[in-house]
């Protein structure tokens, strides 16, 4: 199925926006505006209010800890990291229970799982949501490998604390049927967590719900990799002049719209303002993975001993400077670290893998027949997605057929907040397990 739809933002880098889409809207089964096409724009601005579901300001959250490797020894420079967070929101009646899966380098409650919390709240299901398999977090205290990419180990790592965080919770809530979501990484990862429930059945989720999912993780992340080097000259290395400059610009603008502000407000003032600026919404997309990717690689190169970056037998402490490390990181692009680090660990434990039959495995591809023939997963997805490389869509077509929804606008979701879309969400979610 198609409709039409538009966008909303990165939370990660709004707050050096400048800005830079052009302005429409579009409809086809219902009146539907929203003010960002460019789907770079929709991808990194922040939804205005206007704009948004509807939704609880305040729902009743309750955090909860656990300890998947509890003996496990932690380096000192994590000392704040013994176990994993994640929280529940709870019905006071017997209601279905959905588990969120947070996107890369994103928490259990970053903006966008809080979004999708309160939307869920308010559709009538109990919620637990899961931070990304790639914070510092999660590989520190939840990885079973702390090398965090490989969407089969990250998957059982998942399900692992899925069980675990169940068990903490099953006490205190009435549970008519499970079901499973998440976006971007953590809609694919999802996917691989339902092959897993479908041999265990701890769960027996009745639908799932890909949210933007990469067709494919390595040709996703080397796109994601050349966005923040495209149009920065001088490459990382003029990040800091780079966005200094936009600073000093968006400044300008003091006596217009106010004095600059981190809101989606002022942010959709000042796209109206500026023309389109497409190269630096590049790198702005650019830059927040590239943020992202280097403390996933700090966390996997301390937690396996070192060997990448640091220096293998290296002790670092909670008083070891570690900027020199994260510069060498932001430096390094994730293509880098799939081929000298991430690769050679999983063959060093797989000596006949090749480094295309693990990209493949990083991929639905690599599950296309359990995914064809499994009729309660669904995909909801972008056309302009901007991680997706020419044929990628097609490709997802052809594993999900009519289990597609697809919007021709909306980024990397861009629209995952805008209430025609929350609404096919959480009705997906309602549905009963298809015939």
């Amino acid at each position: 199925m198609r409709y039409r739809s538009l966008s909303t933002g990165l939370a990660i880098v709004a707050l050096i926006i400048l800005g830079w889409g052009s302005f429409a809207s579009a409809a086809e089964d219902e009146p539907y505006f929203f003010p960002f096409v460019n789907p770079y724009a929709a991808t990194v601005m922040e939804t205005p209010q206007a704009f948004q579901a509807e939704a609880p300001a305040q729902v009743p959250v309750r955090e909860f800890s656990v300890q998947p490797f509890p003996q496990r020894v932690i380096p000192k420079v994590f000392w704040d990291q013994d176990h994993l967070t994640c929280s529940l929101v709870a019905q006071k009646k017997r209601a279905p229970l959905v588990f969120i899966i947070a996107g890369t380098g994103a928490r259990y409650n970053s903006p966008k799982m809080l979004n999708l919390q309160r939307n869920l709240y308010k559709a009538g299901f109990h919620v637990i949501s899961i931070s990304s398999p790639t914070t510092v977090d999660f590989i520190v205290t939840a990885s079973s490998s702390m090398m965090p990419g490989n969407l089969p180990a990250d998957a059982q790592d998942l399900y692992r604390v899925m069980q675990l965080a169940w068990s903490k919770v099953k006490g205190d809530i009435e549970v008519s049927r499970f079901a499973l979501t998440g976006y971007s990484l953590g809609a694919i990862q999802a996917a691989y967590v339902a092959q897993i429930d479908d041999r265990e059945m701890i769960f027996d989720f009745k639908k799932v719900l890909l949210i933007n999912p990469p067709a494919s993780l390595h040709r996703s992340v080397a796109r994601l990799d050349q966005m923040l080097l495209a149009d920065v000259p001088g490459g990382t290395n003029r990040i800091d002049q780079y966005v200094r400059n936009v600073m000093y610009k968006l400044a300008e603008t003091r006596d217009e719209l106010g004095t600059p502000q981190l809101s989606s407000e002022y942010l959709y003032r000042a796209s109206r303002r500026f023309p389109p600026r497409e190269d630096f919404l590049k790198t702005l997309v650019g830059l927040a993975f590239r943020l992202d990717s280097s403390s996933m690689m700090f966390a996997a190169d301390t937690m396996q001993g070192g060997g990448f970056v640091v220096t293998k037998g290296t002790r670092l402490t909670s008083t070891t400077s570690l900027s020199a490390y994260f510069s060498t990181y932001f430096d390094t692009g994730f293509v880098d670290y799939f081929h000298q680090f991430f690769f050679p660990y999983w063959q060093q434990r797989e000596p006949n893998l090749t480094e295309q039959q693990l990209i493949e495995r990083l991929s639905l591809k690599g599950i296309s027949n359990y995914l064809k023939n499994t009729p309660q997963i669904g995909l909801l997805h972008n056309e302009d997605d901007i991680i997706l490389e020419p044929g990628d869509l097609d490709e997802l077509l052809a594993i999900f057929g009519d289990r597609a929804h697809i919007y021709p606008t909306g980024g990397h979701c861009g629209n995952m907040n805008h209430p025609v879309v929350m609404r096919y969400i959480t009705g997906f979610l309602q549905q009963e397990e298809q015939q």
